[in-house]
């Protein structure tokens, strides 16, 4: 029987703005005529955390992308006004660039050929990363530093949405967490509104202002991390073999 072990952190604080920011009503997407989301509804506040949980093949992607306009939908998806959103899609590596000649620089210029040295390495700067990877392959970062500059490529954008599939997919405990931690920085600076993909339960109590859960079985619900995260809810979402034990946690 598997085990997840969920710290109870508190990363976030009270955070909170509770301004209405995004209204999902009765959606539904099909893909190749399957039935991908199901009646399917939320609300979102401006500021929150928003972190999207389930099994592979749920719906999670799909829903990102239907949210960023890229799919068909039946229902409704009702933005409060236009905002600026920037998107960091799974499975993207220091592996995929491996074959292109691009430096970080050349990597910023593919999105906008106007950016200023100084202006990259101030985005460089806040996700930890010196100015002189600037001349350095993409393809010669680690996985945890690749992470981090693909993290500045969104937000040189100055997004206020931020959208993010699994951001820490390929990177081990120690760089997850540094992921994690620098987006609490950046959101509670930035006062970004985080919709967030992951399967790292560990981290969900602490960083999500709500949860959504979804199945393949066409489950879901939503609400805040601690009335909802139950045994019951993951077994639901990803069967009878998870179970959960808690301990309290605080990082400094």
């Amino acid at each position: 029987m598997a085990a997840i072990f969920l710290q109870r952190i508190n990363w976030f604080g009270d955070f909170k703005m509770n301004i209405p920011l995004l209204k999902v009503r009765n959606l539904s997407v099909r893909l190749d005529n399957e039935l991908i989301i199901d009646n399917l509804s939320f609300d979102s506040g401006e500021g929150d955390v928003l972190t999207i949980l389930g099994p592979n093949g749920a719906g999670k992607t799909v829903l990102l992308k239907t949210l960023l306009g890229l799919f068909q939908y039946e229902g409704e998806i009702v933005w409060q006004k236009k905002f600026r959103m920037g998107y960091l899609p799974q499975g993207l590596n220091q592996l995929s660039v491996k074959e292109l000649p691009l430096t970080i620089r050349d990597f910023f210029n593919l999105s906008d050929k106007n950016l200023s040295k100084a202006d990259i390495a101030d985005y460089l700067n806040m996700v930890g990363l010196p100015e002189e990877i600037l001349h350095k392959k993409a393809s010669n970062l680690s996985g945890g530093q690749f992470k981090r500059m693909l993290l500045s490529w969104v937000l040189i954008g100055k997004p206020q949405i931020l959208f993010l599939d699994e951001p820490t997919t390929g990177l081990d405990i120690g760089g997850g967490e540094t992921i994690y931690s620098l987006l609490k920085r950046i959101h509670d600076k930035e006062k970004l509104t985080i919709f967030l993909v992951t399967h790292d339960l560990n981290i969900v109590y602490g960083y999500s202002t709500n949860v959504l859960c979804l199945s393949k079985l066409g489950y879901s619900c939503f609400g805040k991390p601690n009335e909802i995260l139950t045994s019951k809810t993951l077994e639901d979402m990803f069967g009878d073999h998870i179970k959960i034990f808690e301990h309290n946690h605080q990082i400094k």
